[in-house]
């Protein structure tokens, strides 16, 4: 693993008439590919009748114009982008998830993860549930749909389940009648919502998305807000805001979010160009050129070259077409893949002293081979800056990384990862700087940095805590 993996992404529209929403639907799941490359789904609603597709890849390689035509019309659908963090990758957990019981139809897709997943599946399949997928959000739906059975309505039933629900999920629901969108109390995963000029609303994960289909942003939902869409205007259910401090995962900022979205009123283009400001701040170098690596490394090496006065240039060119999943025929070197995702630009490198900004480090692998990437180059000097603090603990919400053994902080001194990478000088961000990235915004979940969690920690945290072995239980 040489990075951190994305999020998922999930995208809603209501519409106050049937019309062919596919085609925003697909423009904003193309927005937000950059959170998760696994699967894709989309589920349409004909007046209480859902229409489903879902399949493993990207969107624009699933949703060909014929299936998009097969979706038909309606005037309610949700997407969903998965890079899953529960459960293994496959049609089977691809999402949207739609149910089926006595009060109706209920699609869900979902970004985050449960901390008390393994505890509720237990509970349910103790009381006979049957689960088709090993992923946390199949989980979630049981929970709103046992409420649902008592509940009044659908948003009486999610502020009930959310009761039992701990850890990070934003969601994006669609009943019959309503779509609903809601953030966890925490607010660990962003959400926003927006409204188009034929009047229909939109909710995605980050406001490119809403800027792919023409809606105008409105705000962000607050941690612990349900949002409900059943008419003209939407309705707002604030029961549970404010019954934590919100936790608002700074490795959006930092790497996962794309640098054209504002997430919290926070630029996330200026965030990074703030990181690399303090990077340089913290850890200055004489150098005569800075580049950064592509691609969520760049605005922070803009940042660096800034503050520093250094020249910034485009020192590493990235294969566009070489996707997360890329194997190279017949091989198995790490170092194949890493010199087809990344050349060199021996121009720009040749002879010179370098400053290297990446975004972060995990293992350190794919560092330590881009390094010698720029040394084959001719590069004459290497000072590599981290536009994050050292990564040492575990996430439990939402980032594929769940064990403290696979972080190379965690085994060696920052000097000795230097000496590792093979660069001159390495330094990273204080964790202090992190959560000073948007200014004045605060209320940053930073556990990855420093071990404090905002809730209680999983027993068990494994990727794959449901893919059950016949050894595992009772045949």
């Amino acid at each position: 693993m040489g990075k951190l993996k994305e999020e998922c992404g999930v995208f809603g529209i209501y519409a106050a008439e049937n019309a062919d929403l596919t085609p925003a639907v697909y423009a904003g799941l193309f927005a937000l590919q950059h959170r998760g490359q696994e699967s894709c789904g989309i589920v349409v609603n004909d007046d209480g009748v859902f229409t489903a597709d879902k399949d493993v890849g990207l969107v624009g390689e699933v949703f060909t114009e014929s299936r998009l035509a097969a979706l038909g019309r309606g005037n309610m659908a949700v997407g969903h982008v998965r890079y899953g963090t529960t459960g293994s990758g496959g049609v089977r957990n691809a999402q949207p998830i739609v149910v089926d019981h006595i009060k109706g139809h209920m699609a869900l897709a979902h970004n985050g993860n449960l901390v008390n997943s393994a505890e509720l599946r237990s509970e349910l399949e103790l009381a006979g549930s049957i689960f088709h997928t090993t992923s946390d959000t199949e989980v979630i739906a049981y929970i709103i749909t046992k409420e649902r059975i008592t509940s009044p309505s659908i948003e009486e039933a999610l502020a009930s389940a959310m009761n039992r629900l701990d850890g990070a999920y934003s969601l994006v629901l669609m009943s019959p009648s309503k779509l609903l969108a809601v953030r966890d109390p925490h607010g660990f995963r962003p959400l926003c919502y927006g409204r188009r000029q034929d009047g229909s609303y939109v909710v995605a994960s980050e406001s490119c998305a809403l800027d792919a289909v023409g809606a105008d942003f409105i705000r962000d939902l607050e941690p612990g807000e349900i949002l409900i869409f059943d008419g003209e205007e939407p309705r707002s259910d604030r029961r549970h805001c404010g019954r934590f401090r919100q936790s608002l995962c700074v490795f959006e900022f930092i790497y996962f979010a794309r640098p054209d979205s504002v997430i919290n009123g926070c630029s996330v283009h200026s965030a990074r160009i703030r990181a690399g400001e303090l990077l340089y701040k913290r850890h200055p170098a004489e150098a005569d050129v800075v580049i950064g690596v592509p691609d969520s490394a760049i605005d922070a090496a803009i940042g660096y070259a800034r503050a520093s006065g250094i020249p910034y240039d485009a020192g590493l060119s990235k294969n566009r077409y070489v996707g997360r999943t890329f194997i190279v025929p017949g091989q198995s070197s790490r170092e194949d893949k890493v010199r087809i995702k990344f050349n060199p630009v021996s121009s720009a490198v040749c002879g010179k002293r370098i400053v290297l900004v990446d975004d972060t480090i995990v293992r350190g692998t794919t560092s330590e081979r881009i390094v010698k990437l720029l040394r084959d180059a001719g590069a004459r000097e290497i000072h590599m800056r981290i536009a994050a603090p050292p990564f040492r603990h575990p996430c439990y919400y939402g980032t594929d990384i769940d064990s403290a053994e696979n972080l190379i902080a965690n085994h060696f001194t920052v000097e000795q990862i230097r000496d590792k990478l093979g660069v001159d000088s390495l330094g990273y961000l204080e964790q202090s700087d992190a959560e000073e990235l948007c200014g004045g915004l605060t209320g940053f979940c930073s556990a990855c940095f420093s071990g404090r969690y905002p809730t209680q920690v999983p027993s068990n945290a494994g990727k794959n805590r449901f893919e059950y072995r016949i050894s595992d239980r009772r045949a």
